[in-house]
């Protein structure tokens, strides 16, 4: 490793259990191996790689790292929150100069360890409110896309036809689909939740519970998985 002004030497990798989405602090040993002390905007990260050590998933949680000057060393708990689906992964520590660069572009190597992921645990929990029956495979559905990772499990709604039956307006971005909608913009309706999650509460919408999209935990809303309005 070339010595510059930003550099980072790394202690042995951390050995990791963890499931698919959630957040842990992993412990890394850390030195400032470069000439300038680290201030304000330096940060502990990661980035999820394949084992070719092409990018799943870059740009990591921040942690701030210590302030450190020249040949300090420090222990760091890193927040890391692990990637979906499960699956072996290679998990890469590296610091960030905020707006400035990656260590690792400076010539810092990353610390690695190569990880398998494992599903996600946990036992749902989530109602299926007065009036409405599950659609068909609708729970083998909401417990495959926990285990893959997400927190949050939500779907559509499906109304009964006819005149005196109409479609509430407000249903409409809850129509039955093919498949998951990315960045859905719509409350969540009767959701499933993992152990340990709430949500903000927006109501109800045609006698359905609704919720406001968590901001920390990861979540899906798939158009496959319905809840039908009985006639």
């Amino acid at each position: 490793m070339s010595k510059g002004p930003l550099a980072v030497r790394w202690g042995a990798p951390p050995e990791p259990a963890v499931e698919a989405g959630t957040t842990s602090a992993l412990r890394v040993e850390l030195e400032n191996g470069g000439t300038i002390a680290w201030g304000d905007g330096v940060f502990a990260s990661y980035h999820w790689l394949d084992d070719r050590d092409n990018p799943i998933v870059w740009d990591g949680i921040r942690t701030e790292a210590p302030s450190l000057a020249p040949g300090g060393r420090a222990w760091v708990d890193v927040r890391v929150r692990a990637p979906i689906p499960p699956g072996r992964y290679r998990l890469a520590f590296d610091l960030v100069a905020e707006h400035r660069a990656w260590f690792s572009e400076l010539g810092s190597p990353m610390l690695t360890r190569d990880v398998d992921v494992l599903p996600r645990a946990g036992e749902p929990r989530g109602e299926i409110p007065a009036g409405f029956d599950a659609g068909p495979e609708r729970e083998e559905r909401v417990r495959a896309a926990h285990a893959e990772g997400y927190a949050v499990v939500a779907g559509a709604v499906e109304w009964p036809g006819g005149f005196l039956q109409r479609r509430p307006r407000e249903l409409a971005p809850y129509e039955p689909g093919p498949g998951r909608v990315p960045g859905f913009s719509a409350p969540l309706l009767a959701p499933s939740l993992l152990p340990g999650v709430e949500l903000e509460p927006l109501g109800e919408i045609a006698g359905l519970p609704a919720f406001a999209a968590p901001r920390d935990d990861p979540w899906v809303y798939d158009g496959r998985i319905v809840l039908r309005r009985r006639p």
